[in-house]
């Protein structure tokens, strides 16, 4: 296998994008990874874009071949594939793309992950996410994905003792992180407060615990790393890409406070790797919901199984932390489209790594990203490094 680097990133702002178009939205993050990478699209031998669900938000399916059009990538009549795994697709994006530049099968790749979400009633999204869990024994009994992390939450504070103020201050520092970011969804720091007094939606889950509807885009570009610095000064090695998979429902589920294939992908990233959660300098976890952030703490070796509260009350996540976690404001803050959140998490680790996020910037030599599709059926881990 050859090693791979990441040449370029490109991110659209997040948000109600109302005057952009899905299509549009891809080839505004494309051609800012272009640039970024200083390359021209002829330079493309194959693209990956994960996409959930545009065929409920936009009515628009055959993804890749539509992408590739109005990104101008025909020309070559280059193959370009949709990948879908719930929430996980921009991570499964980039774990194909990785795969087949490390193969040796192409030489410069795109991963990329669009999603246009608010074109949509609240209604038509809650009932398109709720396709990422257990249609038939989750979803028509009335089970929302507020709900099944509603569970998660509940059986979580009542096995180790979490308490309502430490689960708020996952999104506390988030929006801080989030305030400081250009790109991001919400750029408004919170107290501990607003999160308390926001509206229930999910017992004990609050409007601030949960991450927003988005539209958004991002791409990253790959190339074997012996060709890296033909693009640019700064490459940033991939060091290992995993996946895992879990039951789709919750009740088939060993633990659900544990997400195990958060365990597995993590455990397996490190090995390809060769280092250790202490190792790792900062990481993007899928924080969809505040409890989603402190199980994935864990999960991912950073501390021992009901530690993560005082880890996130002790400042250890936070910006100038031992592990700052979500420097990009996570989904919560940052917002969260979908199909490109796995993409806007590599986007950020590699900003971090190259010195270049501003404002949020920490020193890290060795980054991580976490990304769930579901409430764990499927994870993608990534990590990163200089």
């Amino acid at each position: 296998m050859r090693e791979v680097a990441v040449v370029g990133i490109g991110v659209t702002e997040f948000g109600e994008k109302w005057e952009t178009s899905f299509r549009n939205l891809f080839v505004e993050a494309g051609a800012m990874a272009l640039e970024d990478a200083n390359m021209s699209g002829d330079q493309i031998d194959e693209m990956f874009v994960g996409n959930m669900s545009a065929g409920r938000f936009v009515l628009q399916e055959h993804i890749g071949a539509l992408i590739a059009d109005y990104a101008g990538l025909v020309g070559n009549h280059i193959p370009a594939t949709r990948t879908e795994a719930a929430c996980a697709s921009g991570g499964l994006a980039f774990r194909q793309a990785y795969t087949t530049v490390a193969s040796g099968l192409n030489d410069i790749v795109i991963a990329g992950g669009v999603e246009k979400m608010t074109d949509v009633g609240g209604s038509v999204t809650t009932d398109a996410l709720a396709g990422a869990a257990d249609r038939e024994w989750e979803g028509l009994v009335g089970a929302t994905f507020p709900g099944l992390y509603a569970m998660i939450a509940t059986d979580y504070m009542h096995r180790y003792g979490l308490t309502r103020e430490q689960l708020a201050m996952v999104s506390v520092k988030n929006h801080a992180n989030g305030a400081k970011n250009p790109i991001a969804q919400y750029r408004k720091e919170i107290t501990v407060e607003d999160v308390i007094r926001s509206t229930r939606v999910a017992d004990p889950l609050r409007l601030l615990d949960c991450s927003p509807v988005t539209d958004g885009a991002a791409a990253v570009i790959l190339c074997p790393m012996e060709m890296a610095r033909q693009f640019t000064d700064t490459p940033i090695r991939v060091l290992a890409s995993a996946q895992a998979c879990d039951t789709i429902s919750l009740h088939d589920r060993r633990d659900i406070s544990t997400l195990d294939a958060t365990v597995a992908a993590g455990k397996r990233a490190y090995a390809q790797a060769g280092v250790t959660p202490k190792e790792i300098g900062m990481v993007e976890v899928h924080d969809c919901f505040t409890i989603a952030e402190i199980c994935a703490i864990e999960d991912l070796g950073f501390c021992a199984k009901g530690e993560a509260g005082k880890l996130t009350e002790d400042g250890q996540t936070a910006l100038g932390g031992s592990i700052p976690v979500n420097t990009s404001g996570g989904l919560k803050s940052c917002g969260h489209p979908v199909g490109a959140t796995g993409i806007k998490q590599v986007a950020e680790i590699v900003a971090q790594l190259r010195g270049e996020a501003g404002a949020r910037q920490v020193d890290a030599e060795i980054g991580m990203t976490h990304n769930v599709g579901g409430t764990g059926a499927t994870v993608v881990c990534n990590i990163l490094g200089v």
